[in-house]
């Protein structure tokens, strides 16, 4: 299992909208993201900024974020979602939500 952590900035003025889009998310999005090795999801808010962090329990990073790029369901979902997200200046090329480098942990 390895962990990730990602940053976005959320736009000022949609805060309230994205927080109703993740009071329901689409089941097919949460099927998705499971399918695809994903676990222990969770998106963080503070001051302007998302914070995502989850679980990776696979052994093909790329190939379960590409099912998940490529997915339907997923990519309708993303079109909600996007436009309440400001990506950061800094971030990778390719990145929507800027990975972060993990310092510590304890179980």
């Amino acid at each position: 299992m390895k962990r990730y952590g990602q940053v976005i900035k959320l736009k000022d003025d949609k805060l309230e909208e994205y927080k109703k889009l993740h009071e329901a998310v689409w089941q097919g999005v949460l099927d998705r993201i499971k399918q695809s090795n994903i676990r222990n999801y969770s998106i963080f808010y503070r001051d302007g900024f998302l914070f995502s962090y989850y679980e990776y329990i696979g052994t093909d990073y790329e190939a379960d974020m590409a099912a998940i790029a490529a997915d339907p369901i997923t990519q309708s979902w993303w079109k909600l979602t996007a436009p309440c997200q400001e990506p950061l200046p800094n971030r990778k090329e390719g990145e929507w939500w800027a990975m972060m480098d993990e310092y510590f942990h304890i179980d």
